[in-house]
């Protein structure tokens, strides 16, 4: 699978790792407690269809991406740095 960079271009997947939904970026602060990070870590949804997933580009320059692929037929319809991701929720 080839997974289209935004700032370095066409790149193979086996220069990335795969790191589950992008749905963790959302993690529960401390005061939320054990169980809502318990929750958090181990109980994912394994969903079929479009789905947003956490890459990090470890044999690259180091960057996070979230890349919205669907799981049924491989096809990466949208790929966006994650950071760019997390500033905007802060704005």
């Amino acid at each position: 699978m080839i997974i289209p960079h935004p700032l370095l271009g066409p790149r193979d997947m086996a220069e990335f790792t795969y790191l589950g939904a992008a749905s963790l970026m959302d993690r529960p602060s401390p005061e939320d407690g054990l169980h809502a990070m318990h929750e958090h870590v181990y109980l994912r949804d394994n969903p079929a269809g479009e789905h947003r997933e956490l890459w990090y580009h470890a044999q690259g320059d180091r960057s996070w991406l979230v890349v919205t692929r669907n799981t049924l037929t491989q096809e990466i319809t949208c790929v966006e740095l994650a950071r760019d991701i997390a500033l905007e929720a802060l704005a």
